[in-house]
């Protein structure tokens, strides 16, 4: 019989959504969503994972619940082709957690390159919330309960997905194959793969103010590329000037098209011969920023305009949430039993343990 093919993905509740988000996860969502070529598709609101490192200030994740709802459904994802979820939601998910926490060792947690990143950048190191330490068990738990397949992240996160796989082999090769391994996959776009902020620092993130957010009005679009990270070396615009490294070319990679070079930059034929003037000299930063802002403008204003809409009718959303979390728990329902069976403690569902019991008891009194 030919395995069933599901996507698992999610996001945390801290903040809207910025267009990190948008080309290293939630475009190729929609595509894959469009495709059909996936017979499920479970998109959750990670809450419990960001109480983790906000168990102080409940209040932001629960305000941005709504918000991380809202650009999903703006990016293009389609609630009757997806099935949208809230982590809290899903009581099966901590008591998966809490029985794969038996086939991890402290170890090898600490061993996690991205939890050891994450620590670091959260300064956890003297006093690391055992929630956010467990957080990769926790992630197995998330993507075997709903027997993904399949799960697109970025190339940070493939050290998160390794270790589920470790999870579901030991849990397999103690109690039988009852979890499914996942597949990761990365975006088709290199650049795609680790948006850096319009600061140029190594990552977008909210806590850095780095982002430009999907929802973004169009001034402050612009103000935030004008201000982009650049060549500090490119002085002049004689000056040749450097790509690696370089922001803005950085964002162009990942979203310009050939068309965009007939609509706003038709001195060039696509994005090689822009470069290589660059390059060579004679091409200013101002002209540069400016064609990626036209392109910034162009994906990002449809987005918005449906965030509006979407927005204007906030109880549609939660009965939407609220909707997706039954279809989730019903289907998470369905592996914890599997795995309750096969650890043997499914006392009360297993008539032949209680058969068996009886005869041994009865024996026993002849």
């Amino acid at each position: 019989m030919k395995k069933e093919k599901i996507i698992l993905t999610g996001d945390r509740p801290t903040g809207r959504l910025h267009i990190g988000h948008y080309v290293g996860s939630l475009k190729r969502r929609v595509d894959l969503q469009d495709a059909g070529d996936y017979s499920k598709m479970f998109i959750f609101i990670a809450d419990s994972q960001a109480l983790t490192d906000n168990i102080d200030n409940p209040e932001k994740v629960r305000q941005n619940v709504i918000e991380v709802a809202l650009d999903y459904l703006a990016c293009g994802i389609d609630p009757t082709k997806a099935t949208i979820f809230i982590q809290s939601q899903i009581p099966e998910l901590c008591e998966l957690s809490f029985y794969y926490m038996d086939l991890v060792s402290v170890s090898r947690l600490q061993r996690n390159p991205t939890v050891k990143s994450e620590i670091q950048m959260r300064n956890f190191e003297a006093s690391i919330p055992v929630g956010f330490f467990t957080y990769p068990i926790s992630q197995a738990a998330d993507i075997t309960a709903f027997r993904a397949t399949t799960v697109p992240v970025g190339e940070d996160q493939e050290p998160m997905l390794e270790q589920a796989r470790e999870i579901v082999r030991r849990f397999n090769y103690i109690y039988g194959e009852t979890l499914v391994e996942p597949e990761i996959l990365l975006p088709d776009n290199a650049a795609c793969l680790r948006l850096p902020g319009t600061d140029g620092k190594a990552k977008m993130s909210k806590s850095l103010g780095n982002c430009i957010y999907l929802s973004e009005e169009p001034e402050e679009i612009q103000k935030k590329i004008m201000s982009m990270y650049t060549d500090p070396g490119h002085l002049r615009v004689q000056d040749p000037g450097k790509i690696e490294g370089n922001t803005v070319f950085t964002y162009l990679d990942a979203f310009c098209r050939p068309e965009h070079f007939e609509r706003y930059l038709p001195d060039y034929p696509n994005l090689e011969e822009l470069k290589a003037h660059y390059q060579r000299g004679g091409l200013g930063d101002v002209k540069v920023k400016r064609f990626l802002n036209a392109i910034m403008q162009e994906t990002l204003e449809p987005i918005r305009n449906r965030r509006k809409e979407f927005s204007k009718d906030i109880p549609a959303i939660y009965k939407m949430l609220q909707e997706g979390c039954e279809v989730a728990r019903a289907a998470a329902a369905e592996t914890l039993a599997d795995v309750k069976k096969a650890m043997k403690i499914n006392y009360f569902d297993d008539k032949e343990l209680i058969e068996e019991q009886v005869k041994r008891f009865a024996s026993s009194q002849e």
